[in-house]
């Protein structure tokens, strides 16, 4: 596990994975780190992860949009519907104590989308929201409206659990498997399939580039 420095000071903790982390353990881990800090017992976390392939379904997954079962299945505890997860796709949990910044979960998924949307732009990407649709949006290449990121979170005691999944050079086809997010007419795009050449590492400083906006957004009394 890579510790990031944060350029905001030491109140909260970033980590990077090194290797693949498989969901049970990330699971177990993230809650602990969250009832930890419900306990005043750790800092704050943003921790950065790859997954092996695999789908999580969210408290309003339908069992139709589940359409082939090609890698492990399991229940999330997030908000939202079926999504994927796998290698080059960037992972970020965020377990931060909305209790100190003004306990507002919709300014939080706002200021959480705004975050992604934010660090896209630093590689030339218009991403954004769409009206009446979760997730992250931009153009793709044939100047159709993709996906290109992914929003779910889970509340305890006004403290964040889960987070986004951004794709920014995982296997598209994937995503066959599912209904992302319970849309069916239009298609998954990733940084790579944009043409663009983007590392892991590079995007984790994009995020930490942005990250004091974030959290200026979410600490609004």
């Amino acid at each position: 596990m890579d510790d990031m420095s944060n350029n905001i000071g030491d109140d909260i903790i970033w980590e990077r994975a090194k290797e693949l982390i498989l969901y049970p353990d990330a699971v177990q881990r993230m809650e602990k780190l969250q009832t930890d800090i419900v306990a005043a017992n750790c800092k704050e976390h943003i921790w950065l992860i790859e997954h092996p392939p695999l789908y999580t379904g969210g408290t309003s997954a339908e069992p139709a949009e589940l359409l082939h079962q090609n890698f492990p299945v399991y229940d999330s505890g997030r908000g939202g519907r079926y999504t994927y997860h796998g290698p080059g796709q960037r992972v970020g949990y965020v377990m931060l104590n909305l209790g100190q910044r003004g306990k507002d979960v919709r300014q939080y998924v706002h200021a959480l989308e705004g975050w992604v949307i934010d660090s896209l732009a630093v590689f030339g990407v218009q991403a954004r929201r769409a009206e009446g649709r979760i997730g992250i949006w931009c153009d793709n290449q044939q100047g159709q409206e993709a996906k290109i990121g992914a929003i779910g979170v889970r509340i305890k005691k006004w403290v964040t659990a889960h987070g986004f999944a951004v794709n920014i050079n995982p296997d598209l086809s994937h995503f066959n498997g599912i209904v992302p997010c319970g849309i069916t007419e239009y298609p998954v795009t990733s940084l790579h399939d944009l043409g663009l050449d983007v590392s892991m590492a590079d995007f984790d400083a994009a995020l930490q580039h942005c990250f004091a906006n974030f959290i200026a957004a979410i600490s609004k009394k």
